[in-house]
């Protein structure tokens, strides 16, 4: 993509008055060399293969170390409690970031968005937005161009590696991707979109990648639903009214330093952290 920071994405909108995701949709044809409907196709898709992977939940499936399977089902469980202390909305959210993370772990079809590890976070959001708000799907596809036009700066201008920027490249950018998805969504502008985004990612800056056994299981499932809820909560602040005091695109710089600046034991080896705590070994012994 051509463009390098969220800014030049927010002038070019402005100045054409069109809105965040044109501008996306219009370089995602140029790079492809295909029209606006073939682009608009393909994100539809991407969209149904999300609506699938939660469809097609299987609460009985099991990854093959045995570390991921059942959760998701647990928290549809709770969603349909009433002594929660959070409503409807969030637990769905949730839920969903389980369920499709679990997915991926048990080899169902899923959309890397970004990654695989982070598969989670925007299917939850969005999926849960429409579902509880009735929203119509074209709007969802919009929503989507958002999102990726967060995510190609981030990969342009950082990473969306957890092996080259630790897990605030995963499950950050995906949160990252998210907010500003569902800020378009309840019509924040594209100041508020690139802010929500900001946002996200710096509550998410330095999270280490550490995975157990070198398997995007423990714990990056339940960071899917951490990135997920962030997005949320994120995305509700800038509706408020409040705006990240660092800029975005400033953020976004930062989170490259920071990934070039973990040890690469913290980015994806899984030579430190969580990785090689006593259990996280043992449980290695059993699946090698």
């Amino acid at each position: 993509m051509s463009y390098k920071f969220l800014h030049e994405i927010v002038n070019e909108a402005v100045s054409r008055n069109i809105p965040f995701w044109k501008v996306v949709l219009e370089e995602n044809c140029r790079e492809g060399g295909i029209s606006e409907e073939e682009s608009l196709e393909k994100m539809r898709g991407m969209y149904q293969a999300m609506k699938e992977a939660d469809q097609n939940y299987d609460k009985a499936a099991r990854s093959a170390s045995g570390m991921a399977g059942g959760d998701g089902a647990l928290l549809e469980t709770f969603r349909r409690q009433h002594n929660r202390l959070i409503g409807d909305f969030l637990t769905k959210v949730m839920e969903k970031a389980v369920k499709m993370g679990e997915s991926n772990a048990c080899m169902k079809r899923i959309v890397a968005a970004p990654t695989a590890g982070s598969c989670g976070v925007i299917p939850a959001v969005l999926l849960t937005y429409e579902e509880e708000r009735n929203v119509p799907s074209e709007r969802m596809v919009e929503a989507l161009y958002v999102a990726g036009g967060i995510g190609e700066v981030l990969a342009e201008s950082a990473a969306i590696s957890g092996a080259k920027g630790g897990c605030q490249a995963e499950i950050g950018s995906a949160s990252a991707m998210a907010a500003g998805a569902v800020t378009y969504l309840e019509g924040g502008d594209e100041e508020a979109i690139i802010h929500a985004a900001a946002l996200a990612l710096k509550s998410m800056l330095g999270l280490t990648c550490d995975p157990v056994g070198g398997l995007v299981e423990v714990p990056c499932i339940k960071r899917n639903v951490s990135g997920a809820v962030n997005a949320i909560v994120s995305s509700q602040m800038v509706i408020a009214g409040i705006r990240s005091r660092i800029p975005p695109d400033e953020v976004i710089d930062s989170m490259r330093r920071i990934g070039s600046l973990l040890p690469a034991c913290l980015r994806e080896t899984s030579q430190e952290g969580l990785a090689i705590t006593p259990t996280a070994l043992g449980k290695k012994q059993e699946v090698s």
